[in-house]
């Protein structure tokens, strides 16, 4: 029975230097250490902790600002479909129209103006482009306008109104561009100048 509580023999002589020469491992030091790496190990998990949950908070508020992009979309076929209504009607009939004509006209007028009110209401913001430098994130180019008085890739008709929720596109603007002016770069310069 004392053979159990005895500590056990070196069987070699590497294992008796080894047992011989081991550094007393003193606790305070050791519960430092493991304070330490405790307290290093507390301050990345709340780190880690406060990055979810601004990552979080990011991906909410675009989810909320975002979700209704799937609809908007839809609702601008709509929207646009009321629209060529409007200028498919010739200016005669508006004018000389009988009194159900002239309603239906005005109640397309309505639908489409409470439309274009509700998607702004959401977010839904129509694309600047006319007079504007083309920009080719924002707008499509359909064709080129050879107009030697505008600076050239300037926006000079809107063929199709572009619209954006936030920052981002939902339909880019198809717009006629001009060709043959002086560039943007150019005109700029002149601005300068004069200045």
């Amino acid at each position: 029975m004392s053979d159990e509580n005895a500590t056990p023999e070196p069987e070699t002589e590497f294992e008796a230097e080894a047992v011989e020469t081991a550094p007393e491992i003193d606790p305070v030091d050791a519960l430092r250490t493991e304070n330490a790496e405790l307290k290093d190990r507390l301050l990345r998990t709340i780190a880690e902790m406060e990055n979810l949950r601004k990552r979080t908070e990011r991906e909410i508020a675009d989810t909320r600002s975002y979700s209704i992009a799937g609809f908007a979309r839809d609702m601008l076929s709509a929207t646009d479909a009321l629209n060529r209504a409007m200028t498919v009607l010739p200016a005669e009939a508006r004018e000389s129209g009988d009194a159900t004509t002239k309603s239906l006209i005005d109640g397309i007028e309505m639908t489409e103006r409470e439309m274009q009110r509700l998607l702004a209401k959401h977010g839904v913001k129509p694309i600047e482009a006319e007079g504007l430098k083309f920009d080719p994130h924002r707008h499509q180019a359909m064709f080129e306008v050879p107009d030697p008085t505008k600076p050239e890739g300037t926006v000079v008709q809107v063929v199709q109104a572009g619209f954006a929720i936030g920052e981002r596109v939902l339909r880019p603007a198809m717009v006629g561009v001009a060709k043959g002016g002086a560039s943007h770069t150019e005109g700029d310069e002149a601005v300068d100048k004069s200045a």
